[in-house]
């Protein structure tokens, strides 16, 4: 049986707020005040990184249909298979929450081993990279690999330090949201 998914964020912002939500200007110019006022992890992303994250979500989702998923948005919310309390560092004032995975219709949640950035631009050999899993999918690989946050919390082994769910469905998540300022 899986863990729970757990969702990480900023108090001064709620959950499930999602920069690929808005218009690369809004998003761009919000990153530009995380940067500014050094905020977090957020405060530290590339200049690049909101046309590599669309990219990325963009190969996510065509992956995921292509093993029969059914995204429902065209950028995914994101949480983690399994707590990773490392993520509360990202931000200045780090939450979380939980929510049990039976929760989510399996055709509109996807996974990759570690986060998407590194999972889809690594090229190291692992044999996880640049794929995208269905709850099934990621099912094996777990039996096969174990929970990254179990083997490599402090990322001393390679960039994966999570398993990563994509949410490509609003409805699981409403009654968690809170709808404020993405991060």
């Amino acid at each position: 049986m899986l863990p729970d998914l757990h969702h990480y964020y900023d108090e001064s912002t709620g959950p499930f707020c999602n920069l690929s939500d808005l218009e690369q200007g809004e998003a761009e110019r919000i990153l530009a005040d995380f940067r500014l006022r050094n905020r977090g992890f957020a405060g530290k992303r590339a200049p690049d990184y909101m046309s590599v994250r669309r990219e990325l979500e963009r190969q996510a989702r065509e992956l995921f249909m292509h093993q029969g998923g059914k995204p429902v948005r065209m950028h995914p919310h994101y949480m983690t298979l399994g707590p990773c309390p490392w993520l509360l560092e990202w931000y200045g004032d780090g939450r979380q929450l939980s929510v049990p995975v039976a929760a989510f219709d399996p055709a509109t949640i996807s996974f990759t081993y570690g986060d998407l950035f590194p999972t889809m631009r690594y090229q190291d050999g692992k044999p996880y990279r640049g794929k995208v899993y269905t709850l099934d999918g990621i099912e094996a690989l777990v039996r096969e690999f174990g929970f990254p946050q179990e083997w490599n919390p402090a990322g001393a082994f390679g960039p994966e330090r999570y398993i990563e769910v994509q949410v490509w469905d609003d409805a699981p998540i409403r009654a968690f949201a809170a709808g404020r300022q993405p991060l």
